[in-house]
């Protein structure tokens, strides 16, 4: 607060951004004896508010009502800022005016916190501090983690854990009593909100291939790919050529929208990025398993789907290893689930749903083991009641007891 930045509240949506803002975060000011009319509130999704998404309509609004009392502090709330347009002020001499430009003009004024909230990171720019020169504060909000679902639904975690594989954590969820609910619930998302959301922002025209992307996404969740993959499978699908730059073109909307993250491939020796082929995540699973209707039930993968979210809710930032084995004359490329980093520290990952053949084992260890480094080895695994060391010196941890913090990593 009173920072000088503006506050910007990123997510997707229905993921709780308005409730953090205009309900928890308002009743925290009325609280502390911030007087109602002092907090200005802009809903740019109701239709009594579409007048402000001309941005220079909505700054002289908020400047009409904090220039009028300057010993008075005021907050101001925009909500789905995404929405608003570029438009040309034709009375200063044409220029083109953004959102952006009267944010910045608004933080200037010593009275008035600024804090808005979008769902749509092309809407809000790939690059916020560039935006807000460089004067910007961005808070992420996720889906609820399984530790915040936990919280709220409370029993036995392993049963809570299956629930939330199946039913993901949108917050909305946990006050949904029947599967038939949530399931309706889930795929409504996507159908009366996501899908026309995406399509309407960008001027979608192939609807159905961006249907065809996410249900591919999600049928693929934890196995590499890349456009042009994507484009194959559907083109064997459709019958008819789908252009690889279409799909990548719509992927990046679907990424730009929250619902899908890309995890990049890196060469843990190389020490280098490759561009393909890359992983993609769904930022929640319940969405994951409402797009496939259920069908496609994979417990391995939607554990490391999960795994994925919550170390990005954590802060880290996450690859996807990749370590040569060249032992025998071979140059076999193996898999690191994940190579975590925070700062100038690492660790290295693996998501087994159970070990429980030595050749499962073998294959999963193997790959930490041939990074040759000192770094941390984990192996996140559902089959064991405790965490602990292997003779490799090869932490095992519990999933519950990872997704509930119980265990440290670093």
């Amino acid at each position: 607060m009173w920072n000088g930045d503006v506050k910007v509240i990123t997510g997707i949506r229905r993921c709780g951004k308005s409730v953090l803002l205009f309900d928890l975060f308002y009743d925290y000011l009325l609280r502390q004896g911030t007087a109602e009319d002092q907090v200005i509130k802009i809903e740019l999704d109701q239709r009594k508010n579409y007048k402000y998404r001309n941005p220079v309509t909505l700054c002289e609004y908020a400047e009409s009502i904090v220039s009028q009392a300057p010993e008075k502090r005021f907050y101001l709330f925009v909500d789905e800022v995404q929405m608003t347009q570029k438009v040309v002020d034709r009375e200063n001499g044409g220029v083109e005016v953004t959102i952006y430009d009267m944010l910045n003009e608004l933080k200037s004024h010593r009275n008035l916190d600024v804090y808005v909230t979008g769902s749509n990171s092309k809407g809000l720019s790939r690059d916020i501090a560039t935006e807000f020169r460089g004067r910007a504060t961005q808070i992420h909000v996720f889906p609820l983690s399984f530790g915040e679902y936990f919280s709220a639904v409370g029993g036995d975690p392993r049963s809570a854990l299956d629930d939330y594989l199946l039913y993901g954590g949108m917050p909305r969820i946990v006050s949904l009593s029947g599967d038939r609910e949530k399931k309706a619930y889930l795929s409504g998302l996507f159908d009366e909100l996501y899908i026309k959301d995406i399509a309407e922002r960008n001027k979608i025209e192939r609807e159905d291939i961006l249907n065809d992307i996410l249900d591919f996404a999600a049928s693929q969740v934890g196995s590499l790919t890349n456009p042009t993959n994507i484009a194959n499978a559907l083109t064997s699908m459709r019958s008819e050529r789908v252009n690889s730059v279409l799909i990548s073109t719509y992927l990046q909307y679907v990424i730009d929208s929250f619902l899908l993250d890309e995890a990049r491939r890196y060469d843990v020796k190389g020490k280098s990025y490759f561009k393909y082929p890359n992983k993609y995540y769904y930022t929640d699973v319940g969405l994951r398993n409402a797009r496939l209707n259920y069908r496609q039930y994979d417990p391995g993968h939607l554990m490391e789907n999960v795994i994925y979210n919550e170390l990005i809710r954590r802060g880290y930032s996450v690859d996807v290893g990749v370590v040569a084995d060249r032992s025998g004359g071979r140059n076999v490329q193996k898999e690191i689930d994940f190579v975590v980093n925070d700062a100038d520290r690492r660790i290295y990952i693996q998501s087994a749903l159970r070990l429980d053949t030595e050749e499962k084992s073998g294959s999963e260890l193997q790959s930490l083991l041939l990074t040759g480094d000192f770094f941390k080895k984990i192996v996140i695994r559902n089959d064991i009641p405790h965490s602990h060391y292997d003779d490799n010196g090869i932490f095992h941890v519990n999933l519950i007891d990872f997704l509930l913090e119980k265990t440290e990593l670093f």
